[in-house]
């Protein structure tokens, strides 16, 4: 078998409709839309959620509380177990992290989580740290330092 061989399966591969073509494609003049009114024309539906001018639903019901989705801070994450790779580095910062390629989006900030262990005393300056992560980082003798 070669490569210029090699073909889908008979039937896996369904041509495009090709509506406005002509009258010989079957597809042609009013392309498949039917003659007149609101859903012939271009741009011609309602959106979504509309309810024949009835008030919608999500109009109709009463809104309450508070989204904080605009202003929600994103971390990029990163386990003490991927500090450990980092070998001969006393003072571990972001801009370490993003120059050995360990963090490669940087986000809002880095927090550091505490899966795996820490071998020796670090000092690490992050923008945030779950409490299991400080608690291993100074119970190694290290520091964990908020920037």
């Amino acid at each position: 078998m070669r490569i210029e061989d090699l073909q889908p399966a008979e039937g896996s591969r369904k041509q495009n409709k090709r509506v406005g073509r002509g009258v010989g494609s079957g597809h042609g003049k009013t392309s498949c839309k039917g003659h007149k009114g609101q859903k012939a024309r271009s741009g011609g539906s309602k959106g979504a959620g509309f309810e024949g001018g009835q008030m919608p639903l999500q109009r109709r019901l009463p809104k309450r509380g508070f989204s904080n989705y605009p202003f929600a801070k994103e971390y990029a994450v990163i386990n003490l177990k991927d500090l450990a790779k980092m070998q001969g580095v006393e003072v571990i910062t972001p801009e370490v992290l993003r120059e050995k390629g360990i963090v490669k989006d940087m986000k809002d900030g880095l927090k550091i989580l505490g899966a795996g262990d820490v071998a020796g005393p670090l000092t690490v300056k992050a923008h945030a740290f779950s409490s299991s992560a400080v608690a291993k980082i100074t119970g190694a003798g290290g520091k964990a330092e908020v920037i």
